[in-house]
């Protein structure tokens, strides 16, 4: 078995804060899938002196096959939703069906904000620099839906940092955004735990400690 790239997720984000310096001077937004992109994320806001935030996705699943995303939802100040209307016309999907399903996840993604958040709004991204930090990428489904949704909500400029993922991916999504930087893209992938040394679950409570801990809220 090959040697892992990383000891952990902080020291990823290390790694990808030292490729993110020259965004410094333009105040950016740090926006972390969690929970395993919030440490990452705060190795960055900590370099760049940028408040750490959360970006928050979920998928709208097909009736009686969940996994099948019809589209998705993305928190923010201004709350986004996306829906693939050539897969709902092809499942004769209604638009009642739509609207509520899509409300659930609106409802979800609320109660994690609230748990994690501690009822602090959304940071506005409109007219800033937003940086979209994960642990990793497999598919990259997720992320692609979270860079859309910067752009609806008027950021001015949109970067991807992730510290690994897939070359076919990474060369997908370096179209859905401004800049995006990997710190590896391998042809043969694997999966995103096999490049760190430790990948244990991040908890809930960690996540919120790190939240406190960034630039912006430490005051």
């Amino acid at each position: 078995m090959k040697e892992a790239m990383f000891r952990n997720r902080a020291e990823a984000g290390r790694h990808l804060a030292e490729k993110l310096g020259h965004l410094k001077n333009e105040r950016p937004i740090v926006l972390a899938l969690p929970r395993g992109g919030v440490p990452v994320g705060l190795e960055i806001a900590l370099a760049l002196d940028a408040p750490l935030d959360l970006m928050l996705v979920r998928k709208v699943g097909a009736p009686h096959q969940p996994e099948l995303a019809i589209g998705a939802v993305v928190d923010g100040h201004h709350q986004e939703r996306f829906i693939n209307r050539d897969l709902v016309e092809r499942l004769g999907l209604p638009a009642s069906y739509i609207e509520e399903a899509s409300q659930r996840e609106l409802q979800e993604i609320e109660r994690r904000r609230e748990l994690y958040a501690r009822g602090r709004s959304p940071i506005d991204v409109r007219g800033r620099t937003a940086i979209v930090v994960d642990d990793g990428i497999a598919t990259g489904a997720t992320v692609r839906v979270a860079l859309r949704a910067l752009r609806e909500a008027g950021a001015t400029r949109v970067v991807l940092a992730v510290p690994v993922a897939p070359a076919s991916t990474a060369d997908d999504l370096r179209s859905e955004c401004d800049e995006a930087v990997f710190i590896a893209t391998p042809e043969v992938f694997g999966a995103v735990g096999f490049y760190y040394d430790n990948f244990e679950q991040v908890s809930d409570a960690e996540v919120i400690e790190m939240l406190e801990r960034a630039p912006e809220q430490r005051g």
